[in-house]
């Protein structure tokens, strides 16, 4: 059973041998399995043995239609490396978040007798992390997993963290688990590949993070408008691991969000709400570049911050490309995603909004004439 893929892309590129160029970001947990190291730079495959060692037998390749090749190579490398690989081809993007195509990598690794021992290995964007961390989470109620994100936003967010789910008609993410992978390996070489258009849409969550946690991320991409354009820039490569230094730094403090971690949805409560009026059709750092701008602006009218972070978020994301405004007449749709969102608390509506730079709280809203009011402020 193969998945259907609409288009194909380039082979990215990935090298197994030659010289080390590797930056090792830690994230621990309350426990050794919860601790593992994203790794940031070329010739990353060549680790792979490192971090499975001798237990692993079998390794399964998750990987989209379109990146078919990659993924033969990938498991060319393994047998390589003494692995009996297989593979599992599933759709690309969202339509690659469904139970159905997580019961097929099920039925893959049980035709092929994978035990607890064995592993899986993702190569995708961050829809493929999140479900191949779904499938390592429930196959035998845990396996190791190893992801490859081939996108800035997977290699920032979706990679990093071990959240893992899948969507349902109801809404994004809702059904899903918490299971860190063994490894994050950021192949920058893979970024080559990236239209100018995906590559600037995966910076909406570096924007975030810089917004809540490392100013220092903003005051890059405004000096070098043009680096942030350019996946092998020196600048691309700092924007990427103050990026998951800041992810790392969270999640090691709070892997199940019952705390801390929830300052990493800003921009997301409507962000996922847009996802859903457009049928997932949206790139996720699209929508989160509006739900940044809706979370500013939010901010700004209930007296949490200045009209100067407003007016710098619009600014940052607009010299990006990135969307800050969205249909007038949605309203009704997005707030009734909004109460189905999984950060909602009962009637209450939680968002996080910035009292200044770095400084990140939740806010539950007490009236929705606030939000539509705020609304007003980003319609088209």
């Amino acid at each position: 059973m193969k998945g259907h893929m609409m288009s194909t892309q380039p082979t990215p590129t990935f090298g197994a041998s030659g010289a080390e160029d590797i930056t090792r970001i830690p994230v621990t947990g309350s426990s050794p399995r919860e601790n593992y190291e994203v790794l940031i730079g070329h010739n990353l495959l060549g680790k792979i043995p490192e971090i499975l060692g001798n237990r692993a037998k079998k390794v399964l390749v998750i990987h989209p239609r379109a990146l078919r090749s990659t993924g033969e190579l990938v498991m060319e490398d393994l047998r390589a490396m003494g692995y009996e690989s297989f593979s599992a081809e599933i759709p690309d993007a969202e339509e690659a978040k469904h139970y159905q195509v997580a019961a097929f990598c099920w039925q893959v690794l049980g035709q092929n007798d994978f035990t607890r021992t064995d592993a899986i290995i993702s190569v995708g964007g961050g829809a493929i992390t999140d479900v191949a961390g779904f499938v390592a989470a429930t196959w035998l109620r845990g396996v190791r997993v190893i992801h490859i994100p081939t996108t800035l936003l997977g290699m920032v967010d979706a990679a990093v963290g071990g959240k893992t789910g899948i969507n349902t008609a109801e809404g994004k993410n809702l059904v899903g688990a918490f299971w860190p992978p063994a490894a994050v390996l950021c192949e920058i070489g893979t970024l080559r590949t990236l239209p100018e258009h995906e590559l600037l849409t995966g910076m909406g969550e570096v924007v975030k993070c810089g917004f809540i946690a490392d100013p220092e991320i903003l005051d890059l991409i405004e000096a070098n408008p043009n680096a942030v354009r350019d996946s092998q820039s020196a600048v691309m490569r700092e924007l990427i691991e103050r990026s998951v230094r800041v992810k790392a730094e969270v999640v090691s403090e709070d892997l199940r969000e019952s705390g801390r971690r929830e300052i990493l949805n800003y921009g997301h409560t409507l962000a996922h709400a847009i996802e859903r009026n457009e049928r997932y059709q949206w790139r996720h750092g699209a929508a989160v570049s509006v739900g940044m701008v809706y979370a500013a602006e939010l901010a700004l009218a209930t007296g949490h911050a200045d009209e100067e972070l407003v007016a710098r978020t619009r600014r940052i994301l607009e010299s990006l490309g990135l969307p800050t405004s969205y249909k007038a007449d949605a309203w009704p749709q997005l707030l009734e995603a909004m109460r189905r969102d999984k950060k909602a608390r009962g009637n209450l509506l939680r968002f996080i909004i910035l009292d200044g730079l770095a400084r990140p709280r939740v806010y539950e809203v007490p009236d929705d004439s606030i939000l539509y009011m705020t609304y007003q402020e980003i319609t088209e």
